[in-house]
């Protein structure tokens, strides 16, 4: 790495310890202070450093695009493949992964069963609002207002005996699963089958996708799925992770 380089971008990390004054960076790197300022003018030039007043300066705004635009880039497909692989593989069980595009939510992802009773849901298809544990993982994480405008757009189709039927119903549940941090379909979509699912989280702390467990209810019964709900978030948390999440959240 070239000395003017290395300079730059130990001073960029200093200042993201907060704003500092021309003698306290020129310090940090050991130089002369107009040898700073010239490094802190061409980054000036490029908006990695702002300047407040006449001798302080701050990071700049161009560091702050570029974190975002790292951040829309990330698959969360792609970092939360080794932790899903893991689920399927410990417990034999279909494992979804689902995202919320566009006002609907949508398989991105699909490890199949090893049992002989397998599901046939598939990547891309969409999963019904109402009544799928990653739909209300995914849903519970919006804004009040935007939860309700949603809620009482849905047409609520009554698919089993257990399916939610009206928006009031939808809206209390969609609070126990932000208040819990999970979310169950127990035989709401298919009659047959239940479900567990757990929010995956980006870097800013919101739900970029959900991570589901799916079950026949002839290999599990419900209290045998909610036992697997540790090891569902710990499967969460280690996606979440990768998404660029931090534990300390």
């Amino acid at each position: 790495m070239s000395q003017s380089l290395d300079r730059a971008l130990t001073l960029v990390g200093e200042l993201a310890t907060g704003p500092k004054t021309l003698d306290e960076l020129s310090g940090v790197i050991d130089v002369h202070k107009s040898t700073a300022m010239r490094l802190l003018r061409t980054l000036e030039s490029h908006r990695f450093v702002q300047r407040e007043g006449v001798h302080h300066y701050r990071l700049g705004t161009a560091l702050f695009d570029l974190a975002n635009r790292a951040l829309e880039e990330r698959d969360v497909r792609r970092s939360a493949e080794n932790a899903l692989r893991d689920l399927n593989a410990r417990t034999g069980y279909t494992v979804h992964l689902a995202s919320y595009e566009d006002g609907e939510v949508i398989y991105i992802d699909k490890y199949d069963s090893t049992h002989p009773m397998r599901m046939y849901s598939r990547i891309g298809r969409r999963a019904p609002l109402h009544c799928t544990a990653v739909a209300k993982v995914l849903l519970s994480d919006l804004p009040e207002p935007r939860r309700r405008e949603v809620a009482r757009s849905i047409d609520y189709v009554p698919l089993t005996a257990n399916t939610i039927t009206t928006p009031d119903a939808y809206l209390a549940e969609l609070d126990r699963v932000r208040a819990a941090g999970y979310a169950v379909d127990n035989a709401e979509h298919e009659d047959f089958i239940h479900c567990v699912a757990a929010p995956v989280r980006g870097a800013r702390g919101e739900v970029v996708a959900a991570v589901s467990m799916s079950v026949p209810k002839v290999l599990l019964d419900y209290d045998g799925l909610l036992g697997h709900l540790p090891d569902l978030l710990a499967t969460a948390r280690a996606a979440s992770v990768e998404c660029g999440w931090s534990p300390r959240d």
